[in-house]
């Protein structure tokens, strides 16, 4: 379990005033029986009284003894949200690979188990896939799923994250791939559908993404032994 302070969101910068998100997840904590400045907060608990904006936003203010364990964690969530939208790409363009290549390699970059170079490598792979089919969407997403960073990219369009790419750390490659993977998974219903329509799916798949990251904060242990399984299958194919 990822842990953070008040003391620390507000190092972080977070702002102090009346509803901030801070201040929303302050009272809502403090009412749990979360008091002092300095004492540990579940993360988890972040998602119980605010988003999920906000609560990948604080993967940057957890406990110092903490941060590697959330390097970890973080990616592997966001190769995760890629994940989901992977299926797009390659309905698209179906028998390439690099896409699928990028998230394997930046979950095994989490595991310790790849380079920095093949991480960046494997990155460079997925982005000239996406622009060899003229259809960034899902490969966006597995760049952000295996970058070194982004700091705060916006959630949105696939192609807008995308050139946040090389930005901040391993907190922000979590955020960037979930709002990518977003952006795609919406994009073509919301071109297609009422706003009402994409809302709808919009909204669903922010729950679904809640609860994933919700599933790594709580069982990491569990997540990172299915996700050590489904790798060497994949070797193995």
């Amino acid at each position: 379990m990822l842990h953070t302070t008040f003391a620390l969101l507000r190092e972080a910068g977070a702002g102090v005033w009346k509803d901030s998100p801070y201040t929303v997840f302050r009272r809502a904590a403090q009412t749990r029986g979360y008091t002092e400045e300095t004492q540990p907060i579940p993360l988890t608990e972040a998602l119980e009284s605010n988003d999920l904006d906000d609560t990948l936003w604080a993967l940057r203010a957890v406990l110092p003894s903490e941060r590697m364990e959330r390097d970890k964690v973080a990616r592997l969530f966001a190769a995760d949200c890629a994940d989901r939208v992977l299926p797009l790409y390659e309905a698209r363009v179906p028998g390439d690979p690099r896409p699928r290549q990028a998230v394997n390699v930046a979950r095994r970059y989490a595991l310790g188990e790849a380079t920095a170079e093949e991480l960046v490598a494997a990155g460079a792979a997925a982005g000239a896939a996406a622009r060899a089919a003229a259809w960034a969407a899902a490969g966006a997403a597995a760049r952000a799923a295996g970058r070194h960073a982004a700091r705060v990219a916006a959630w949105g369009a696939a192609r807008a994250a995308a050139r946040a790419a090389g930005r901040g750390a391993a907190w922000g490659a979590a955020w960037d791939a979930a709002g990518d993977a977003l952006g795609a998974a919406t994009g073509a219903v919301g071109r297609a559908a009422t706003w009402a329509t994409w809302s709808v799916g919009r909204a669903a798949r922010r729950a679904d993404q809640a609860a994933l990251l919700r599933s790594w904060l709580e069982e990491p242990e569990r997540l990172e032994a299915e996700v050590r399984a489904s790798l060497s299958v994949a070797e193995e194919a």
